[in-house]
């Protein structure tokens, strides 16, 4: 009996057995940009390519003595912030977050502008709750609120920014404010950038580095994100 399907390519059985092994060790490599077929597999596993890019931008910025401190705007529950707090154990670490899911002003402007529903559930959180999975916690600067007017009085430099709220409005409102703030050496990551499910995200940091001539560059993780570096 004959058979339509051809052999199997080796360099496509040995990718394939890779992504199995890594896959056992709690790796996953995104295959596609459609991380909305993904995230039920990715969303509960270690996302290695983001923290493993993490680490590595936190080396250069300790071997460059890069000053300042360190912020996340989209907390939610704080898997991404405690790794912040572990690496940069002895820096400040501003958390923004309204602690209680979407503004309903952002979620308008998503609307109008068809990025995304903004009908996703982010409430299931809270600061004692991210707090308590800190290794520092005295370390941390809460700021519960809408974003950006929870940052007035807040002065740089930072060394390291986390932009992870999802929707347009508060990521670029993050880039307008952190970018400047930023120090020479410093990174910034943005989620979201290549998620077809937030597409706000992509248009926000579009718009700004074409305003400001500012170049970034995305990776390959879950959620696509791009790194902005001073």
């Amino acid at each position: 009996m004959s058979s339509n399907v051809g052999p199997i390519h080796p360099v496509r059985r040995l990718t394939s057995t890779v992504t199995k092994v890594l896959a056992n060790r709690g790796i996953y490599i995104v295959k596609s940009l459609n991380y909305k077929e993904q995230q039920k597999v990715l969303e509960p596993k270690l996302d290695y390519i983001r923290y493993a890019s993490l680490e590595l931008c936190y080396e250069e910025i300790i071997r460059r003595n890069v000053p300042g401190a360190v912020a996340e705007v989209g907390v939610y529950q704080g898997e991404f912030a405690t790794r912040l707090n572990r690496l940069f154990n002895d820096r400040k670490l501003y958390l923004f977050d309204t602690f209680e899911g979407f503004d309903n002003s952002d979620i308008s402007i998503e609307a109008e502008r068809g990025f995304s529903s903004g009908k996703q559930d982010f409430s299931r959180t809270g600061v004692e709750f991210v707090l308590n999975k800190m290794y520092k916690p005295e370390n941390c600067i809460i700021k519960k609120g809408f974003f950006p007017a929870t940052a007035e009085g807040v002065t740089g430099p930072f060394c390291f920014v986390s932009l992870d709220a999802d929707l347009y409005a508060p990521i670029y409102a993050g880039l307008q404010f952190f970018y400047p703030l930023l120090a020479k050496g410093g990174y910034m990551f943005i989620h979201d950038f290549n998620n077809d499910g937030y597409k706000g995200a992509k248009e926000a940091v579009l718009q700004y580095c074409s305003e400001q001539d500012v170049t970034y560059t995305p990776i390959a993780d879950s959620g696509g994100t791009v790194i902005i570096a001073k």
